[in-house]
């Protein structure tokens, strides 16, 4: 590999978890832990995913040709909606192989995040929380304002159920559940539970998930031979 050539190698080395060469193929793993900052810098103490390297990053690995799959790894609170939704559509729209593994939590904008790869995993004691768009701090208190978070809502909506198996009944009920959470309306899943209901693909751990991608890596392979 020239200079030129590792240049963009190097830069996914700094902003990401690292880069697996087997002979079966080169995995990029990616890593969505803590909460998914948006347009405001969260402070130090908190641990942030920044959706301004995640972008870009997601650009670099569909383009290289030293890259064939993505893994995604995803331990999140949730966080900012229009960062998040931004990130899972550009994993949605890529072409190269991805696998999804939810690991402790993918909660509130974490949950597109984990349908929008090719295929979904879960581990059986990772939880998902689904509820409505919320909004901290101060908010007009006018009916625009409700059609907003409305919309937003309904977008969200959309794309987790045109991405899984899940029907837009089931997760409507899901989102608006009362007497699961203390202070709030929705549910939490736990693995089992969100395999069945269709929202995640199936249960499994690391070695699955990459055994999976893995066979997703040698059927392009194959078709593009």
């Amino acid at each position: 590999m020239d200079e030129t050539q590792s240049r963009p190698q190097e830069r996914l080395e700094e902003l990401g978890a690292g880069l697996t060469q087997t002979k079966r193929g080169n995995i990029y793993t990616l890593t969505i832990i803590g909460q998914i900052e948006g347009h405001q810098a969260q402070p130090e103490t908190i641990k942030t995913t920044k959706y301004e390297h995640v972008l870009p990053l997601l650009a670099t690995i569909e383009e290289s040709e030293d890259i064939d799959g993505l893994l995604l790894l995803l331990n999140t609170v949730g966080g900012d909606i229009e960062a998040g939704l931004a990130i899972a559509e550009l994993i949605a729209g890529m072409r190269k192989p991805s696998v999804s593994l939810v690991l402790g939590g993918g909660h509130s904008i974490g949950i597109p995040l984990a349908v929008s790869a090719k295929k979904s995993m879960i581990v059986p004691t990772a939880s998902m929380m689904i509820h409505p768009v919320r909004m901290s701090g101060v908010v007009v208190g006018a009916p625009a304002t409700y059609h907003y978070f409305q919309r937003i809502q309904e977008q969200i909506t959309d794309f987790v159920t045109a991405n899984s198996r899940i029907t837009r009944e089931q997760f409507s009920d899901y989102m608006m559940a009362t007497g699961q959470i203390a202070t709030d309306v929705g549910t939490i899943v736990y693995g089992r539970e969100a395999v069945e209901s269709g929202l995640i693909d199936r249960l499994g751990g690391l070695h699955d998930a990459l055994e999976c991608l893995h066979r997703m890596i040698s059927r392009k392979q194959g078709n593009r031979g």
